[in-house]
């Protein structure tokens, strides 16, 4: 579903109110395959997790090569048509190896390139401020959600959890 192929019948500040909403008409018997839900002024959050050294550095880099060293390893292994299991599982850990050595070797390469500009580890993530419920003809519907469960707002509606009044198309 597109943006143009509906209009907002309800907004919340939490992505749970807005699965409720769409839960509830899932529930009504309202065809769900034609509602979205759509985070709106979505921001960039990045959380910084700790300062980043040359051993985390090639700790994090390692980590990162591992495991598909040792996917790959095991794949290897397992076109070998005499003993399968055997070589596979031997491939597997030579392939953990080899790919922890790389990725450690990789990820002290990158830190060191970087000079000190980023030395800290973070994680990032997108954090809309609200969640829109997109559809066509499910106002009436909305409009029979019980209050007092969420904390919604609509736009122009004022607080609370009920969805933008506005005529129910049917």
């Amino acid at each position: 579903m597109n943006d143009q192929a509906g209009r907002t019948i309800a907004s919340y500040t939490t992505h749970q109110e807005a699965e409720r909403a769409v839960d509830h008409l899932s529930d009504q018997g309202f065809p769900v395959e034609r509602v979205a839900i759509i985070g709106q002024d979505v921001r960039l959050v990045e959380q910084v997790t700790g300062r980043m050294g040359l051993g985390g550095a090639a700790l994090h880099g390692a980590a990162s090569g591992a495991l598909p060293g040792a996917l790959i390893g095991w794949i290897f292994g397992l076109l070998n048509w005499l003993d399968p299991v055997v070589s596979g599982l031997l491939l597997a850990l030579y392939g953990l190896i080899f790919g922890a050595l790389v990725g450690a070797l990789l990820g002290l390469l990158v830190h060191a390139a970087q000079r000190g500009r980023r030395n800290f580890a973070s994680v990032s993530f997108m954090q809309p401020s609200r969640y829109d419920v997109v559809a066509d003809e499910a106002v009436r519907l909305l409009a029979e959600l019980p209050r007092g469960t969420g904390t919604g707002t609509s736009s122009g509606a004022g607080k609370g959890s009920r969805p933008r009044s506005g005529p129910a198309v049917t």
